[in-house]
């Protein structure tokens, strides 16, 4: 069952494509059918630059599983690290 329920963000960061790194400034995570992934259905995030065009897109299909994993495994890993160090604000 497809939810049509998008969740979308700002973010900073960068992605590489296929022509390479470029700067993203955007993420759309859904529960969809996938592109590629055998399963019926995943958690799909985009990871985009709209102003660079559909080039600019880094797209992630993962199981419920692993995408809980990766919840984790990010908040594991920015506890693990001092306050502030991936921060936008760092050094300012």
């Amino acid at each position: 069952m497809c939810t049509y329920l998008t969740e979308k963000i700002s973010i900073d960061g960068s992605g590489k494509g296929a022509l390479g790194w470029f700067p993203l400034t955007h993420a759309t995570v859904y529960v969809d059918h996938p592109q590629h992934a055998p399963q019926e259905h995943t958690l799909n995030i985009d990871f985009i630059n709209p102003e660079q065009g559909p080039g600019a897109r880094v797209a992630v299909e993962l199981t419920e599983e692993s995408a809980l994993a990766l919840v984790r495994a990010i908040h594991d890993a920015l506890a693990a690290a001092p306050p502030g160090l991936a921060s936008a604000n760092q050094g300012k």
